[in-house]
Order: C-alpha cells, then structure tokens, then sequence
C-alpha cells in the first residue's frame, strides 16, 4: 500500500499512531474541527411538521448507534466504556471518539487514539478496511473468490448496498440483509418515521416515511427512494443506508445517516435553471458520444436546506456541504440523482476555513477574486455532475456499473470526476451565458470561479489524504499542474494561468469519463498511483495551515431548542 502523506505535521497527531494521545494531544486534535452553532428558521413551521421533526430528531439518534456498530464490531462496547470514564483523559476520549465515530482519527490516516486495550476490549491500531460489514479476518481474496462462485442472483445480493456478510455454523459466508442484521435498532427507528407521518400534513413528507419505515423492515429501498425524489415540504429528510465510503474492502455497502433539514424555498427556486439544462451538459461532457447518456434524468430535483440535525455518517469527522442520493443504479437510469445543497454548512465552511486558507495559498491580487457564490455554485455542480456520465458498462459481454468495474478505486474517481466535470460544465455555461443572474459571465466571473476552486482545493487537501474527496483533490491539483493550468511560485502561494486552466479542465475531465465508461480498473490505479502524493510545493502551502481548521464541527442549536419545547 502506497503510504499517505499527511498534510498536517502536528507532532501530537502523527505520535498518536505510536502511543495513546493524552489530553493535551486529543484537545489540539480537536480543535482542528471549529465549533460552529447551526440553526435554521422553524417560524414558518406548522404545528404538525414542528411534530414531525422532533421525532426525526429522535430517529436520527438511532442511526448514530447503528453506523457505530457498522464502523466496527467492538465500537459500540468501546463507546459504552469510554462514557464511564469521568476523568479529564476520560472525556477528552469520549469527545474525540465521538467526533469520528470510532476509536480512529480521520484526519490521521484512521489511526488510532486510543490504548490497544480500553475496560478489556482490544483496539485495533487501524480502522479495518471492511468496517464491520464482512467477517472478521476475512480477506479480500477470499471474499472476491466465494462471491465470484455464486450464482448470479446470489452474488448481486452479496455486493449489494443493503446486506451483510457473515459466517454460518458451518464456518460458511453467508448473505444478511440489513433489515435482519440490525432488525432491533431499524424496528424502533421505523416506529418514529411512522409517529413522523402520522404528525405531518404535507403529502409527501407522509409518504416518503411511511415507505421508508416499511424499507427498514423490509429491506427493499427501492419505492422509498423513489418517494424521496418526489419529496416536496418544509421539513427535507435524508435517513437511511446510503454512501460506501466506510467499505474501504469493497465499496459495497451503504453506512447508515440521517440529514433532518428545513428547506430554504427562495434558494431552491434559484437553482431551477439548472434542471433545463442536463441533457444539454450531458451532450456536451468531453467524452467520446457513444458513452453519453441520451435520457439523462433531466427533471431531477434539486434543493437547498439549512440542516437541523446530522447523525451517523452524516455526522462523521469532515462534514457534508451537500449531497447526491440515491446510489443506486436502478433510479439513476430512471430519474437521476437529487441534488441536497446544506446552505448553512457551506456558509460556515467558507467562514471558518475556506477564507483562512485564501490569505496563506493566494498572493493578496489574487485573494479578492475569493467568492462565496463561486463556491458554493461550484458544490452544486459537482452533485450534479454525479448524475451525469456513465453508469452502466459492460464486462465480458455481460451489464456492469463503473463502481462493480473500478471496485475500491470508484469512490476517488467518482468524486475527482464530479468535481472537474463541474468545473468544466460552469465552464461551459459561463460561456453559454447562461450563469448571468448567477455567476454572471466573462473574465471577472471565470476569474473568481477558478481561483476561489483552487484555494478550495488546498481546504481539502487540509483533510489529509485519508479521504476519497481528498485523494481526489490530489490527483486534480498534480495534474492542473503538470499542465500549466495551475502555477506555484515556490513559496507555498498558487495561481491560476488563464490561458491554459480551461484546456487542463477539459483533458482530465475526458480521462475520469473514460476510465469510468471503460471500466478501467488498471487505468484508474495508475492514475492513483501516480497522483496521490503531495508534492513538495503543495507540502509548504499546507505546512502555513497549521492554525487554520481543517473543518466545523457543529453543535445543532435549533435542533436542541425543539426537543425542549
């Protein structure tokens, strides 16, 4: 395994790996994540949505058991203990452990924290590639040889987002649905979507809890999804298995998160253009017109929400700015993917460490063209872009997806890809001019759009290269400079060359869509290979970022204000 550079040369975090952190180590660890209060307007709320969303609240807190338990068997008692220990070690533990949701730091290469042995449970050194969705000790050859072997049915369900894979008394692997593996936890929390329902009197906040309290139980998530397209009400809710990123093994298997939102209606309208246009952008992505997709999911919803409540793998170490669900290839042909744009997230990401990062990595000419609309139009067209280009292959004669093809490297791709195709179709649009009442047009507009992505850029790459987005941020940056689109002065500070940015764009962007649409697993590990590193340029530009968060971590203050009400 290629080892990661970390961008962060604390001396307390890169020692937590050989020893346990003591306070002093896990405080300055914490505060690499800036406390922030969300809240978002409930005045506009009726009596029964006020309900509901209590009981959201309340369901959501299940799901941050359940992604507990799905991170790693012993998390759970390890969780139970540490919440014993009222010592000042004790709690600077609990509040680090808590933060990433396990007993590893996720801006440190998920090592661990903690002692090899906590009240007599044994503590792995690392987060286990394959979480607690496989047996433990499996490897990955031994899981790939019994998958290959199964019929054809079998092994869909054994490479599906919503089972498990254990070992029966016979010492055999064996296929477990979700809605059996967790069938206590997802009983209580379809109790509370029902209560949820029965409170709400918008349509289809109703109906999207009712199916999804059924799913739960069920674990068929396919009517529930689709309902969650269709949502339309005040209160937005995400809840339910959904991304892979926690099955570093595989890529298979969904953890559990819950996004309880309000939707901010004025913003969504905003957005509405871009539906106009999919098919449009899909026509015209840089890739060879046989892999396009002709029936794009064109009506596709997309919406901005201020977030209320996070749980789960939905409130995990870096926090989610926005999202693309479902995953699911099925609804994807179908519909597309929703667009979910958490407003109040990304205004205190810019706040708290997009705009730092700007006076360290740009020379001050270049730091006026930082803009928050540029920004955060730019996190929207990467959750659309998800939804464009390939989704389906073919292997051996036979139907395949680019994450079946590209197994664990389809996460780092998948992102560098939505992010650069983003970048690309604004690009695009600007051009068109059809971002006037939005980014508006010509050399004021591109100059801010790719200048505020560049320092974006270096506030992932902050993250360390633990995570999928940052690994794809790597091979974005070493690329962009390979090709002259992106220029280091020497000294830790960056810029944009005008003249070559759009072309570098346009020639990546063609190489993500085509390892996706190809399915090409040894393409895309060479691209890995060769460009996640940090380079020492990009090294002394991180080394300035010592003071500056790497993320927020929020505390949700509208959230506590409801449950006491």
């Amino acid at each position: 395994m290629k080892k990661i550079l970390l961008p962060l040369a604390l001396a307390v975090a890169a020692s937590c790996a050989a020893a346990p952190a003591d306070v002093n180590q896990l405080n300055k660890m914490s505060q690499r994540y800036a406390p922030v209060a969300l809240t978002a307007d409930t005045s506009h709320l009726s009596a029964g949505d006020r309900q509901a969303i209590k009981k959201l609240i309340e369901a959501a807190k299940i799901i941050d058991v359940l992604q507990l338990r799905q991170r790693w068997s012993g998390n759970e008692a390890l969780w139970a203990a540490l919440q014993k220990d009222t010592t000042p070690l004790g709690k600077a533990r609990l509040n680090y452990f808590w933060l990433n949701k396990g007993p590893w730091s996720i801006l440190d290469d998920h090592q661990s924290f903690l002692p090899a042995q906590v009240a007599g449970i044994k503590v792995p050194g690392k987060k286990p590639e394959g979480g607690n969705f496989y047996p433990q000790g499996a490897t990955k050859a031994e899981l790939e040889t019994w998958m290959n072997a199964l019929p054809a049915a079998e092994r869909e369900q054994a490479q599906w987002f919503f089972t498990t894979i254990r070992k029966n008394q016979d010492g055999q692997f064996t296929i477990v649905k979700y809605a059996d593996e967790y069938q206590a936890d997802l009983q209580k929390a379809a109790a509370l979507l029902k209560q949820a329902a029965a409170a709400t009197d918008n349509a289809s906040l109703k109906k999207f809890l009712t199916l999804r309290a059924d799913a739960f139980l069920s674990n068929d998530y396919l009517a529930s999804d689709f309902a969650w397209m269709d949502l339309d009400a005040p209160v937005d809710v995400t809840i339910g298995p959904y991304e892979t990123y926690n099955d570093e093994l595989f890529g298979y298997k969904a953890a559990f998160e819950a996004y309880v939102n309000l939707r901010d209606q004025q913003e969504t309208r905003k957005l509405d253009f871009f539906a106009q246009h999919m098919q449009e952008l899909e026509d015209n992505l840089p890739l060879d017109p046989r892999y396009r997709n002709p029936k794009v999911g064109a009506l596709a919803p997309m919406v901005v929400v201020n977030q209320v409540y996070g749980a789960g793998d939905g409130n995990m170490g870096v926090q989610t700015a926005a999202y693309n669900l479902p995953n699911d290839e099925r609804i994807i042909s179908q519909r597309g993917s929703k667009r979910v744009m958490l407003k109040n997230v990304q205004q205190a990401k810019f706040k708290s460490t997009l705009t730092p990062i700007a006076k360290l990595v740009l020379r001050p000419a270049d730091q006026r063209d930082l803009d928050f609309d540029s920004f955060f139009t730019h996190i929207l067209a990467h959750e659309i872009t998800h939804g464009l280009g390939p989704h389906s292959t073919r292997k051996d004669g036979q139907p395949s997806t680019p994450r079946q093809d590209l197994k664990e490297t389809y996460a780092t791709i998948e992102e560098a890809k939505a992010d650069i195709t983003g970048l690309y179709v604004l690009a695009y649009m600007m051009d068109k001019g059809q971002l006037q009442g939005t980014l508006g047009q010509g050399e004021a507009a591109e100059r801010k759009l790719y200048t505020t992505f560049l320092a974006s850029a270096f506030r992932t790459l902050h993250f360390g290269l633990t995570d999928s987005h940052a690994r794809g941020m790597a091979i974005q940056v070493n690329y962009i400079l390979d090709q002259g689109g992106f220029v280091s002065h020497g000294d830790g500070t960056f810029a944009v060359d005008f003249k070559k940015i759009k072309q570098a764009v346009t020639d990546l962007d063609r190489e993500f869509l085509t390892i996706e649409a190809t399915g090409d697993y040894a393409r895309a590990k060479a691209m890995m290979s060769k460009y996640v590193v940090i380079r020492p340029d990009v090294q002394k530009a991180l080394d300035k970022m010592k003071a500056v968060p790497n993320d927020i971590r929020p505390a949700f203050t509208t959230a506590t204000s409801l449950l006491a009400q």
